[in-house]
């Protein structure tokens, strides 16, 4: 099953990113806080998860974490999409679990290129 799961709490974001999904022939979950997000990666087992780190709650770096650390499998790939840019930002990411990382905003046209470009073979 080609399911992900978008976990953004911007709602016009998440309008973009689900479309430009649903075009390329996914089936999109989505949720709107890092500890939704969490159940639906155990409930799903997405077929990767594309992570707002900016959440309300529980941010995407320790939703991340704790998704890497739970029985959802820590091998689901998980992207970050995200308005941080600084210095140190992309290591600190990365070092939290994601996969991979984009920064907002992002192009509707070339997200699912760029996505799957980033996890080639996983996503096949």
């Amino acid at each position: 099953m080609r399911t992900v799961l978008v976990i953004e709490d911007n709602k016009d974001n998440l309008k973009i990113v689900t479309y430009a999904l649903q075009r390329a022939g996914y089936t999109v979950i989505a949720a709107e806080s890092g500890e939704e997000g969490f159940e639906l990666a155990l409930k799903k087992k997405p077929l990767f998860i594309l992570m707002d780190i900016n959440l309300p709650g529980m941010d995407g770096l320790e939703t991340t974490k704790r998704i890497r650390s739970s029985e959802a499998d820590g091998c689901i790939p998980i992207i970050a999409i995200t308005s941080y840019a600084m210095s140190g930002d992309r290591e600190r990411i990365l070092a939290a679990g994601c996969n991979g990382y984009f920064e907002k905003p992002i192009d509707p046209i070339t997200i699912v290129e760029q996505i799957h470009k980033l996890l080639g073979k996983m996503i096949k």
